[in-house]
C-alpha cells in the first residue's frame, strides 16, 4: 500500500482515484473545485480544497510524506506546470504529472516531474493497434521496442504445439500463455496445443510481431 497525493479531480483524475482505492492505496485527493472533491469523498482517505499553485497550501499537505505526487490536472498547462515545480521545490519523493502534448511533456520534465502520463497520445497508440486489426485483442507497451500482444491463434497453428511453431526461432517471439473465457494459463511448454477457442499471450519486439501477426 502506499500513500498518494493526487491532484486534479477532471475526469481522468477521478477514475485515477477510483482504481487506487480499488487496490487499497492512501489518497489524499486536492481540486481548487468543491464538487470535484465532495464527488470523491466516498473513494479517498482524505480531501481538499485549494490551489496547488500556492505554496503555503501544498507545504502544509505535507508533500514529503507521500509516496507518490499524481497532477492530473487538465484544461490548464500553467497550473499543471506550477504544480510540478512546486511539489518538487517542496521535497516531493516522486512527481508523476499528466500532459496532454509533446511539447507539455518536456516542460514537465524539465520543471520536476520524473514521469510524464501521456493518456491521449497512450490510448491513440493502444486504438490503432487494436482496432486497425481484426486478430489483436489488447496491447501493452513495455518500452519503445518490445510489447506484449494478446491475439487470436493463427488458423494455420490451430492444433499445432508451441514447439511445431516455433516463433521464438522465427521471430525472437515468447508465448506468455493461452487465454480462455477470461482465465489465462501461463504453464507453457513446447508440447503444449494452440486451441481454435482460446488467444495468445505473446511478448517481442515490436517489429517481430507486426511481421508475425501482419499488424
Amino acid at each position: 500500500m502506499k500513500s498518494i497525493l493526487l491532484i486534479g479531480l477532471g475526469r481522468f483524475g477521478r477514475h485515477i482515484a477510483e482504481e487506487l482505492n480499488k487496490l487499497g492505496h492512501e489518497v489524499m485527493a486536492v481540486d481548487e473545485n468543491e464538487d470535484r472533491v465532495n464527488a470523491v469523498l466516498s473513494i479517498v482517505t482524505n480531501a481538499q480544497i485549494g490551489d496547488s499553485t500556492n505554496a503555503e497550501f501544498l507545504e502544509a499537505l505535507g508533500v514529503r510524506n507521500f509516496d507518490v505526487c499524481i497532477v492530473a490536472i487538465s484544461g490548464n498547462f500553467q497550473s499543471s506546470l506550477e504544480t510540478t515545480s512546486l511539489l518538487k521545490e517542496l521535497g516531493a519523493k516522486m512527481v508523476v504529472s499528466r500532459a496532454e502534448r509533446d511539447v507539455q511533456a518536456k516542460f514537465l520534465l524539465r520543471n520536476g516531474a520524473d514521469e510524464v502520463l501521456y493518456p491521449e497520445k497512450q490510448l491513440a497508440k493502444w486504438a490503432a493497434i487494436r482496432y486497425g486489426s481484426d486478430h489483436v485483442l489488447d496491447y501493452i507497451e513495455l518500452d519503445h521496442d518490445h510489447a506484449i500482444l494478446e491475439v487470436a491463434v493463427p488458423s494455420a497453428w490451430i492444433g499445432k504445439t508451441v514447439g511445431d511453431i516455433n516463433i521464438r526461432k522465427k521471430y525472437s517471439i515468447n508465448i506468455l500463455g493461452i487465454k480462455r473465457n477470461g482465465i489465462a494459463d501461463v504453464n507453457i511448454d513446447s508440447d503444449t496445443v494452440l486451441p481454435g477457442d482460446g488467444t495468445l499471450l505473446v511478448l517481442g519486439e515490436g517489429k517481430a510481431l507486426s511481421r508475425c501477426f501482419h499488424i
